[in-house]
């Protein structure tokens, strides 16, 4: 720490001292605190962001977009100043507010790397996409049976009752469908699909005999009494959720978690805490609390608990154990092997495509659905078929396009008629893929610059491979004939080229495993050399699926919440 840090100011252990510490409120952070709070024990929360209250801090909720000044877009000035976070899906000026302009949190890219943050209680929980599908045993199990990365230490029946515990509570809406791929879960009522959407789900069962389906998201369809206790009530279908949803139509950690966890009277939230690092005790073996840089003041704080959950989202949960050295652990907390930081590894949704269909004109669709249908993932399950290791999703959406597409003036009597018509029908498809963890793909401290907090900067280097490449032609081909089968027509495809990051699924770095020399985590989450520490964010990630992730850490965190609290009873921490 520089200078400016080095004051550390306790006020009394005793008043500092909690049964456990949470570091990051958002999704992972947020059901930590649920379920810690909910056993019994004072849980301090640390969030490095600002305050953020359901309802009240959602300043863009209820604004039309012709009541924005720029009537939705960013000025040019603030794009240029902001390259960043500006490329960001769901990013715009009615969601501003919930991410972290660039020159607030540096970073040193060896190689391009996008890395969107959002520093508020709550944290990219307000931001996220809302996709919950649960692995399969096929993706627990696909490093082994292929040979890459390390395999897991558990499977689908390790998981799958955790998965049920947060769904319930979650909400997440869908239909039983029983494909092998992509489990069912306890779902609400899922969102009907449309004629085109039908007309695709038909052909491809048909002709490929794969499935189209509603996907599996996080919002209230029929909201059930837990959610309604929750203080959270039925989606509106208004598709603004980025905004804050004022209904608590989707999950968040500030509409769900951590209000429930409040409840409970046991829970401290302290924002404008940024993490430094986890201070370890090496006559007691373990881990005893965490060193806490405040955001406003730069006054250095002391915080201590007997378990300590790091939930600061994979890249910075990384950075707080690599820069939490000591004598016992020079490299990072836990880093006996010199693998923290890496094995990063992210999505790749560099491909989309669309299409339009002629015919269905006489019918159109029932609300602005939030949720995305879902081709689950058809590529090497049961043995490698394909000149690329792992799968990947496809998520697709069929809409009316506008009549005014087809009135080149924009201007006069026709085209205001024109605004009134729908035209013909159209259909979107972008891929998640795996990417296959490396070593090089690897993220470590700068030695040289440190953050406004006097933290080393983190520096990315992260890189596709030609199995990436491999994995975006196949989604061209394959997606070019499921489009052509069910008539498609003005077929066009588009590799964005973005760099790795702008899928915001990054993973790794501290990843779960069985054997110390080749893993950080056990399989409760637990550091291997420090066991009451736990990593339940992307950070613990062995592989990446070609599910989304988020709805796994929510079922990962409350399993090791499960499991620390057991073994806090007795005496094993």
């Amino acid at each position: 720490m520089s200078d400016s840090t080095t004051h550390i100011n306790t006020k009394g252990r005793a008043a500092h001292t909690y049964d456990a510490i949470v570091i990051g409120s958002g999704i992972s952070g947020g059901w930590a605190a649920k379920e810690l709070c909910e056993k019994g024990l004072r849980t301090l929360v640390l969030e490095r962001g600002r305050n953020v209250e359901h309802n009240k801090d959602y300043p863009t909720m209820p604004r039309n977009t012709w009541e924005f000044v720029h009537r939705g877009q960013m000025p040019r000035a603030f794009v240029k100043e902001n390259p960043l976070i500006t490329k960001a899906a769901g990013f715009a000026e009615d969601t501003a507010h919930f991410f972290i302009k660039d020159a607030d949190h540096p970073y040193i890219q060896e190689k391009p790397f996008d890395w969107i943050r959002g520093y508020q209680v709550g944290g990219k929980s307000l931001t996220w996409g809302r996709s919950c599908q649960r692995w399969s045993d096929w993706d627990f199990s696909a490093p082994q049976r292929y040979g890459y990365a390390i395999d897991w230490p558990i499977r689908y029946k390790d998981i799958a009752l955790w998965y049920a515990h947060a769904e319930k509570f979650v909400g997440i809406c869908g239909t039983k469908e029983n494909i092998e791929s992509m489990p069912d879960g306890e779902f609400l009522p899922g969102y009907e699909l449309n004629c085109v959407e039908q007309h695709m789900r038909d052909v491809l069962k048909q002709q490929f005999n794969r499935h189209y389906i509603t996907g599996r998201w996080a919002h209230l369809t029929e909201p059930t009494a837990v959610h309604l206790e929750q203080g959270r009530g039925q989606c509106q279908n208004r598709n603004l959720c980025m905004r804050g949803c004022p209904f608590g139509g989707y999950f968040s950690s500030v509409s769900s978690t951590l209000p429930w966890a409040s409840r409970t009277g046991l829970l401290t939230v302290r924002p404008h805490s940024v993490v430094h690092s986890i201070i370890y005790d090496e006559a007691a073996g373990k881990a005893v609390g965490v060193r806490v840089i405040d955001a406003q003041t730069k006054a250095a704080t002391e915080f201590y608990a007997k378990i300590i959950f790091v939930n600061a989202s994979a890249l910075n949960t990384n950075l707080i154990l690599l820069n939490s050295r000591s004598n016992r652990f020079p490299n990072g907390l836990g880093n006996d092997n010199g693998l923290m930081g890496k094995y990063i590894c992210f999505h790749n949704y560099r491909g989309s495509m669309g299409g339009s269909f002629e015919g269905f004109t006489d019918q159109y669709y029932k609300v602005r659905k939030p949720a995305e249908c879902v081709i689950p993932n058809f590529r090497n399950l049961k043995q490698q078929e394909t000149d690329f290791l792992g799968g990947y999703v496809i998520f697709s959406g069929a809409y009316r396009e506008n009549q005014f597409y087809n009135a080149p003036d924009g201007i006069g009597a026709a085209y205001k008629d024109a605004l009134s018509e729908p035209g013909k029908w159209g259909m979107y498809m972008y891929m998640q893929g795996e990417t296959i963890p490396k070593e090089s793909n690897h993220v470590r401290l700068s030695k040289e610059k440190e953050d406004q907090y006097g933290m080393p900067l983190l520096i990315t280097s992260v890189a596709y491979d030609e199995n990436d490449e491999q994995m975006l032609k196949d989604f061209f081909e394959q997606g070019k004939l499921m489009m052509e089968a069910a008539g498609a027509t003005d077929i066009h495809w588009h590799d964005s080229q973005q760099a790795p990051g702008l899928d915001i699924h990054e993973m790794g770095g501290v990843r779960m495993g069985r054997d110390p020399k080749t893993s950080l985590l056990n399989e409760w989450n637990q550091l291997h050399a420090c066991k009451n520490v736990f990593v339940t964010d992307g950070a613990c990630m062995t592989s990446t699926g070609n599910q989304s992730p988020s709805i796994l850490y929510m079922a990962l965190t409350a399993r090791a919440v499960d499991h620390a609290v057991r073994s806090l009873k007795q005496n094993e921490l």
